[in-house]
């Protein structure tokens, strides 16, 4: 394996190390040391086993995909926090709560872009390097959806978008795991974009197994990994919020597949925007 995944294996261990035992530095910026070893160490992965990576092959994509994540992210933040477009100063989130933030606000911020640039790259490379191995073909019935099955989500995804902006409840969380899922994969499947519809219509559903699996691991990883950290989220959830699994209440974890979905289908009709006829991507 390349040295940037043996980097990013001594990464995590060194950070739980370091955090159980109690040094307050690791303990505030762990999620973003902690997911950064884990890219490298996927990354290195990934490479080994297709020959393409972010860190060895496709830097300039690796470098889109997480400024992609980035912005992915605030916009998320967005749903979350009304304050940064109604104008209010309270800085409670309607579905999620950090705690024991960087009090200086530039590093503070600086620590939200760190955190944010890995989601992304650890969702495609999971999904990468489980493609690659264990589900390099799922088979399945061919389907292609018709142009009104295609309009009729769009429509719904549309919907979804705007209605937890203009209504803010905290019922309202499923709309936004899953309206850019609906909105913008027929879109790439229309105009012949990365897309996990396009692969069902050939009849292979390795692709929308991969992410699905990636959302679920990553999304026990950020759960797992988050528990123990000084700063960390909590959340607000309406639905059996008291029955939870670390802070997450269970039934959430059922986000995190339509999620990977959605983070999926926003990059690439990202990329598919800016670099229409650009090289293929690596995951």
């Amino acid at each position: 394996m390349r040295a940037h995944g043996w980097a990013g294996a001594a990464i995590i261990v060194l950070a739980e190390i370091l955090l159980f035992a109690g040094h307050p530095v690791v303990g505030r910026w762990f999620t973003p040391i902690v997911w950064t070893g884990y890219v490298l160490l996927v990354d290195a992965l990934v490479f080994r086993l297709t020959g393409r990576s972010y860190l060895v092959t496709d830097r300039v994509e690796g470098v889109l995909v997480a400024l992609a994540s980035i912005g992915g992210w605030w916009i998320f933040e967005w749903y979350n926090a009304p304050r940064f477009w109604r104008g209010g100063a309270e800085a409670v989130g309607v579905w999620w709560q950090y705690h024991d933030m960087e009090p200086n606000l530039w590093l503070r911020r600086f620590g939200y872009d760190w955190s944010f640039a890995t989601i992304f790259p650890a969702l495609f490379l999971t999904a990468a390097a489980l493609r690659a191995r264990v589900l390099a073909r799922v088979p399945v019935r061919p389907w292609r959806p018709s142009r009104a099955a295609l309009r009729a989500s769009i429509a719904a995804g549309g919907l979804f978008v705007v209605l937890p902006l203009a209504v803010v409840s905290e019922w309202l969380v499923p709309l936004v795991w899953t309206g850019f899922v609906l909105l913008l994969e027929p879109i790439n499947f229309l105009r012949g974009r990365p897309s996990w519809l396009a692969g069902v219509a050939r009849g292979d559903a390795s692709l929308l197994v991969s992410l699905l699996a990636a959302g679920a691991i990553c999304g026990v990883l950020w759960e797992f990994w988050n528990y123990w950290a000084l700063t960390k989220w909590t959340y607000t959830v309406p639905y059996w919020g008291d029955v939870k699994v670390f802070e997450m209440p269970v039934l959430g974890y059922l986000g995190f597949l339509p999620f990977a979905l959605e983070c999926f289908a926003m990059y690439h009709w990202l990329r598919g925007a800016l670099a229409p006829e650009g090289r293929a991507p690596a995951v």
